[in-house]
C-alpha cells in the first residue's frame, strides 16, 4: 500500500522512509508535478527490521523508475519498555551490527526486486537535547550506512549535514528531530535536486 502524491503516467518514483521523508515528500511532489508520480509507502517505514516484514508490500506489483529510501533513525533509538524515547535508561531498538545486517538485506531485495535507480538518504540530524537518541549515532550509523550503499554501487545524498543547518532556524527545538513546514521545504530541495538528475539520467 502507498501514499500517492500524484496521479499520472509519468516516471515513477517511491519514497521509502521516516517521518522526515513523510513531512519533505509532499514538497518533492510538488516539484515533480506534471513530471513524474511520487509515492511515499504507507506510514513510517520505522526501522530496518520493519522495513524486512513490509518491503514486498511497499514495492506490490509497481514497476519504478527510482527508489528512495532510509532507514537509521529509529533504528539508533533508545526505548523505554513503554516505548518511550529513553537514552538513559532504554534499550536501543537495532545494535550497528543489526542495522548493517538489516540494511544489507534490503538492499539485496530492492536489487532483485527492481530495476529501479536506487538512491540512498543518509540519517538526518538529532540535536543534543532529544530524549532518545545521540548524535554520535547518527553519525555512526551513517559511516556504516554509505559503506554498504558503496559496495553495492548504489547513489547516497548525505543529508545529515544539510539538516543540521537547517535545523538551526527551522528545527522543532533542541529536543526533536523533526522541522516546521519550512524546514522541510528546504529539506526538499536537497532532495529534489537529485531525483531530477537521476531521473533526467534515467530517461535518456
Amino acid at each position: 500500500m502507498l501514499m500517492s502524491f500524484s496521479q499520472s503516467e509519468k516516471p515513477k518514483i517511491l519514497i521509502i522512509g521516516d517521518s522526515i521523508s513523510i513531512g519533505y515528500t509532499p514538497f518533492v511532489a510538488d516539484y515533480f508535478q506534471g513530471k513524474a508520480q511520487v509515492t511515499h509507502n504507507a506510514g513510517n517505514a520505522k526501522f530496518t527490521a520493519n522495513g524486512l516484514a513490509h518491503i514486498e508490500e511497499w514495492l506490490g506489483a509497481e514497476e519504478f523508475d527510482i527508489i528512495q529510501f532510509n532507514w537509521g533513525l529509529w533504528d539508533l533509538c533508545y526505548r523505554d519498555a513503554q516505548m518511550d524515547r529513553d537514552k538513559v535508561n532504554g534499550t536501543l531498538t537495532a545494535s550497528l551490527e543489526e542495522y548493517e545486517r538489516n540494511l544489507r538485506a534490503l538492499v539485496s531485495i530492492l536489487k532483485e526486486r527492481s530495476d529501479a535507480k536506487l538512491i540512498f538518504v543518509t540519517t538526518s540530524y538529532v540535536p543534543k537535547e532529544e530524549p532518545g537518541r545521540f548524535d554520535k549515532d547518527a553519525q555512526r550509523y551513517n559511516k556504516v550506512a554509505k559503506r554498504i550503499m558503496r559496495e553495492n554501487d548504489i547513489e547516497v545524498n548525505d543529508i545529515y549535514s544539510w539538516t543540521k543547518k537547517i535545523h538551526k532556524t527551522a528545527g522543532n527545538g533542541p529536543d526533536d528531530v523533526h522541522y516546521s513546514k519550512e524546514g522541510y521545504e528546504q529539506i526538499s530541495q536537497k532532495i529534489t535536486s537529485q531525483l531530477q538528475k537521476a531521473l533526467a539520467e534515467r530517461m535518456k
